[in-house]
């Protein structure tokens, strides 16, 4: 029993770190005869819910894209270049400020050959990106190796040798630019090149053993059980992105009931039930029921978007230009509805008919009906309110992410109806409907306004139009949130604000700001003016999420990177031993999103920033480097021989087998000797954790 119960411990302690290791996509290669002198290179792989692999063409600056890549060809030669086939999505990126191309469920990609002698033997692997709205994997490789017979097909000799002779110079320059880039990516100092050609003559020198082939030190050692001892937990990204969508929509259900719409309507409701019944137990009952019919309703909702848009059309929101400018106008119209211009209503016919359905029916369905009713009737002042959920929560690429945003909007909408139910003796407490309804709708007006520029934000970068860079977005932010504190505290007025008389029928034009006006207005004003340094190039971790990328700020001031001193991890770690101090490993990716925002809003923190630059050495690895290395190690990882060919594959290759993890952002502190002082950390953008994070590290290297 002991044993089992220890091997049970093991096991949940291995979970964590296993879960850290990532697999998305699962490739399958085929050859496929298209003649006797034709033969198709099948790549097919299945892709997780949530992630997309990007095809081929994307820009250069963009994430990774598939490639083919040959290390042998005898008997055959290409046959145009490799393509994406089957349902291929275009969106914009924000990260990169372009379009980019890519795959969602099952992708393929297909290489045509030309078989130009009797037997043929070809080998090469496909190269591709993997991404979802949390981390990408590195670039990774597929395997291939096919040989067989054939009759070869007549062509021009001469065409083919041209072929030949063009590859051949392509591919001379792309080296010398490989060259080029991974001398300026090492630019820290001239020691650290040389240990980078050292450590690299090293790796093409022993290819028999994996610690030979790739590190030259014991610093390549696997740390995986050190880190469970530290409690390592795998991040779980999804799920908090869930809770806060659930909790977004929560908060719209709280809002939407102070509306003038909704709160009226509640001790109406809940007199109706106690007073039908006859019996306090079976009004309770009812009123419970028809709290429950409304968040089905509202579920159903959730899920019919769900089905109508689908999990690739659900991913591409979030970076379509098309569907950002719709967002955009969708929103203003919201804004001016709220602001009094008009009301958006459904037509009466639809709440009459279902109104007397309702009344014609009894039992559970006259309650649902009623309930619908409901939703019908408060649809002028809800609907913007859901709206404004669905196109947040829509365009963050999770496939339940509509579901659950209405299951908190309706959670939220019904349990008062429940509880007032259950308490009627709470009816009486209930603040009388009046003229704070309309500030309410109002200050939701200001809101939706402001959120409409974010969506316009990812037009403008679409298409170039470079009419609302970083400077103008916040000048209009700026704006809206003065206004909003103008508002809130009596200086601005719409047409539907109610006028205030005094005892003797006159209007009050000065008349008392409340309490909670006044605080909210401070609110305002006070986030107006914290946005105002972003003119000058201040990051404003705050809203980084919302304005524009710091590269459209044409005015900077602002100077504060942390930057790596050393790209290559041996000659980091043989630096650190010399100087005494622990060292920071940053994997991170040229293409991972996630990366970027925690560089911007977590490294940017002044104390941050002092820890990483004072007290350790931060190592920075690029695992989608693609500078080759000086000869293709082969390396067993988990029973598979692999092929590192970049600089890239080799921090990947050290991520993986050192740290039991493949997934960027990747932080880690080491002590000298490459043992972990900590458990890893991932993206979290909680400044306060990341400190704890650091200064732990610092404390156990201090003690040993």
């Amino acid at each position: 029993m002991k044993k089992i119960i220890s091997l049970l411990w093991l096991w949940v302690m291995a979970l964590p770190i296993m879960a850290q290791f990532q697999e998305p996509v699962k490739f399958t290669v085929v050859q496929n005869k298209l003649s006797d002198s034709e033969f198709e290179i099948v790549f097919t792989g299945d892709i997780d819910p949530g992630w997309h692999v990007y095809s081929t063409d994307i820009p250069e600056g963009g994430p990774t894209p598939a490639t083919i890549n040959f290390d042998e060809q005898k008997g055959v030669e290409p046959v145009g270049s490799l393509t994406a086939r089957g349902d291929v999505h275009k969106a914009f990126d924000e990260l990169f400020s372009m379009e980019v191309t890519y795959m969602e469920g099952k992708a393929v990609f297909v290489q045509k050959m030309r078989i130009t002698e009797k037997t043929y033997s070809v080998k090469g692997y496909l190269n591709y990106g993997a991404c979802n709205d949390q981390n990408c994997m590195p670039p990774t490789n597929v395997e291939f190796s096919f040989a067989g017979e054939g009759k070869p097909q007549a062509a021009a000799k001469a065409a083919t040798e041209k072929k030949k002779e063009v590859a051949a110079t392509e591919q001379d320059a792309g080296k010398s630019a490989g060259t080029a880039t991974a001398l300026a990516e090492t630019e820290p100092a001239t020691a650290v090149a040389a240990d980078s050609a050292a450590t690299d003559s090293v790796v093409a020198a022993a290819p028999a053993d994996n610690k030979a082939a790739v590190g030259a030190t014991d610093y390549w050692a696997p740390v995986i059980d050190e880190l469970a001892a530290f409690g390592e937990a795998a991040s779980n990204a999804a799920q908090q992105a869930w809770w806060k969508i659930f909790l977004l929509g929560f908060l719209g259900g709280l809002v939407a009931l102070l509306t003038p719409c909704v709160w009226p309507i509640i001790p109406m409701t809940v007199s109706f039930f106690l007073k039908r019944s006859g019996d306090k137990r079976k009004g309770i009952r009812d009123a419970a029921t028809y709290g429950v019919s409304i968040v089905v309703i509202y579920v159903l909702l959730g899920l019919v978007i769900t089905a109508i848009f689908g999990a690739s059309a659900l991913n591409a929101l979030s970076t379509n230009a098309i569907f950002n400018i719709f967002f955009c106008l969708l929103l203003l119209v919201f804004a001016a509805s709220f602001f009094g211009a008009f009301e958006i209503t459904l037509p009466s016919s639809w709440s009459n008919a279902v109104d007397s359905k309702a009344e014609s029916t009894t039992g559970l369905l006259s309650i649902f009906l009623m309930a619908f009713t409901l939703a019908l009737v408060s649809f002028s002042c809800t609907g913007p309110i859901i709206g404004f959920l669905l196109v947040e929560v829509s365009t963050s690429g999770s496939i339940l992410a509509p579901t659950i945003g209405m299951l908190g909007f309706a959670i939220a909408l019904a349990l008062p109806f429940t509880l007032f139910a259950m308490f009627p003796a709470w009816l009486k407490t209930m603040p009388k409907s009046g003229n704070w309804m309309n500030c309410v709708k109002v200050t939701l007006g200001f809101l939706e306004l402001a959120f409409a520029l974010k969506f316009l934000s990812v037009a403008d970068l679409a298409y170039g139009w470079h009419i609302l860079d970083r400077e103008a977005f916040l000048s209009l932010w700026i704006v809206i949130f003065a206004l909003l504190g103008a508002y809130l505290i009596g200086w601005l007025r719409f047409p539907h604000d109610e006028d205030e008389y005094d005892e003797s029928g006159n209007v009050i034009v000065n008349h008392r700001t409340s309490v909670t006006r006044f605080f909210m207005a401070l609110v305002s004003f006070a986030f107006a003016i914290y946005m105002v340094p972003g003119l000058w190039g201040a990051p404003l971790k705050a809203i980084s999420a919302f304005s524009p990328p710091m590269n459209t700020q044409d005015f900077n001031l602002y100077d504060n990177e942390v930057r790596a001193k050393f790209n290559d991890f041996d000659a980091g770690m043989a630096y650190a031993k010399q100087q005494g101090k622990p060292v920071m490993i940053d994997f991170t990716g040229y293409g991972c999103v996630n990366c970027r925002k925690m560089e911007l809003a977590v490294w940017s923190d002044q104390k941050v920033a002092d820890i990483m630059q004072d007290d350790y050495v931060l190592i920075t690895l690029y695992v989608d480097e693609k500078a080759k290395l000086p000869e293709p190690v082969k390396v067993v990882e988990n029973g598979q021989e692999r092929t590192l060919r970049t600089v890239g594959d080799k921090w990947s290759y050290l991520q993986r087998s050192k740290f039991g993890a493949n997934a960027q952002p990747f932080y880690v502190l080491l002590d000298n000797e490459g043992k972990p002082l900590n458990k890893s950390y991932s993206y979290d953008e909680d400044i306060n954790k990341y400190v704890e994070f650091l200064q732990t590290g610092l404390k156990n290297y201090k003690n040993r």
